[in-house]
C-alpha cells in the first residue's frame, strides 16, 4: 500500500460577492480545464477539495509518497495551461497578510489532531 500524506493550505479570495461566486463557478466539476485536473494528479496528488468560509478558502490535498511542493512548481512552471491558469485564478485572489512574496496558497500547520 502506498503511503499517503495530507496538506492543508490557505488562500484568501478579493473580499467581492460577484468575484466569489464567478472562482465558485470556475471550480464546478464541469468547468474544470482538463489539462490542470491531469497535472495536479501527475504531481501525485490523489486528492484535491477546497473549501471556503467568506472570502477565505482551504485547501486539503492528498499526496503519494512522490510528492514534493517544489516538484509541482517546477511542473506547473512548465506547463502552458497551468501557467494561463494560475493567471486567470489570480484576478480573483489575493495572498494572506503573512504569505511570503508571489505565494498564494500558504501552507497550514497543525495545532489539534484528536
Amino acid at each position: 500500500m502506498k503511503k499517503r500524506k495530507e496538506y492543508f493550505l490557505a488562500c484568501d479570495l478579493k473580499n467581492d460577492v460577484k468575484l466569489i461566486e464567478k472562482y465558485k463557478e470556475f471550480h464546478l466539476k464541469e468547468n474544470a480545464w482538463p489539462e490542470v485536473s491531469k497535472s495536479i494528479k501527475a504531481s501525485g496528488i490523489i486528492d484535491m477539495k477546497i473549501f471556503i468560509s467568506g472570502n477565505r478558502l482551504v485547501m486539503k490535498i492528498e499526496v503519494d509518497e512522490n510528492f514534493s511542493f517544489e516538484k509541482k512548481a517546477r511542473m506547473d512552471a512548465n506547463n502552458e495551461m497551468v501557467v494561463k491558469w494560475e493567471k486567470l485564478m489570480s484576478q480573483f485572489q489575493q495572498p494572506l497578510p503573512w504569505a511570503k512574496e508571489d505565494e498564494k496558497w500558504v501552507l497550514m500547520e497543525p495545532v489539534f489532531r484528536l
